[in-house]
């Protein structure tokens, strides 16, 4: 499963690169602030990323239900378990204790189309793409100009990290990545990856080991890991 993109032409000599999500329909709609704390702000403020200046995500865009939060979280996973849960859209990261850590995150279709165990055996920061020969055949006036690649930065589809996930010493092609498309947080996307804020995904890349398993919830396992929380049965 590849992370797909699409490329248009933004100005003579440029390439404006476009996640390939659906962008959500209208504005956001305003709500209070409370749960704009400094500690929130913070984190997902502006600050140097090595080279890179890393921009602040929008207030509009830090909604309770977006935030990056600690909850109670029953499983019986071990503690550093990454388990994404494609149909509600969310990663949490296992502490002990039965807690995890939530991040919110934008997947669509193609990433529930993968499920079941992977590790992590490397990340990388700041990333380099190149599309796949595939990509580069069937659609060449898009991927074409990027074959020999595309250097990490803002504008680089895998964003400010980027976490490999394997399965039986070879490559998924699955990633959990940063995105610098705010917008697409939260949301169903046409992209097979899992993208992250910028300030979450760095945040996971430090927290994770190298060999970190991962879990990809079905459709079902995620109806049973919702009623586990309630404690009650899947509907």
């Amino acid at each position: 499963m590849l992370c797909r993109l699409l490329l248009r032409s933004a100005a003579p000599g440029w390439l404006l690169l476009l996640a390939a999500c659906a962008a959500p329909e209208g504005s956001v709609s305003p709500i209070g602030t409370a749960h704009l704390t400094p500690e929130v702000l913070a984190h997902y403020g502006s600050r140097p990323d090595g080279e890179i200046e890393l921009p602040a995500v929008p207030a509009r865009y830090l909604t309770p239900e977006t935030l990056r939060r600690e909850v109670d979280f029953v499983t019986d996973e071990r503690p550093g378990t990454v388990i994404v849960d494609p149909w509600t859209r969310h990663l949490y990261y296992v502490l002990p204790q039965n807690r995890a850590i939530r991040y919110r995150v934008a997947v669509g279709d193609e990433g529930r189309a993968f499920s079941g165990e992977a590790t992590i055996p490397y990340s990388r920061s700041w990333p380099s793409w190149r599309p796949t020969e595939n990509m580069i055949r069937e659609f060449p006036d898009q991927y074409g100009p990027l074959r020999k690649g595309m250097e990490g930065g803002l504008m680089n589809p895998l964003g400010a990290r980027a976490l490999y996930l394997h399965r039986g010493g070879r490559d998924t092609f699955y990633r959990i990545h940063g995105t610098s498309d705010v917008t697409s947080i939260g949301n169903a996307t046409s992209a097979g990856c899992i993208r992250m804020f910028h300030q979450d995904v760095i945040e996971l890349e430090t927290l994770v080991r190298s060999g970190a398993k991962v879990v990809v919830l079905t459709g079902a396992a995620s109806a049973e890991l919702a009623a586990r929380q309630r404690g009650g049965q899947p509907d």
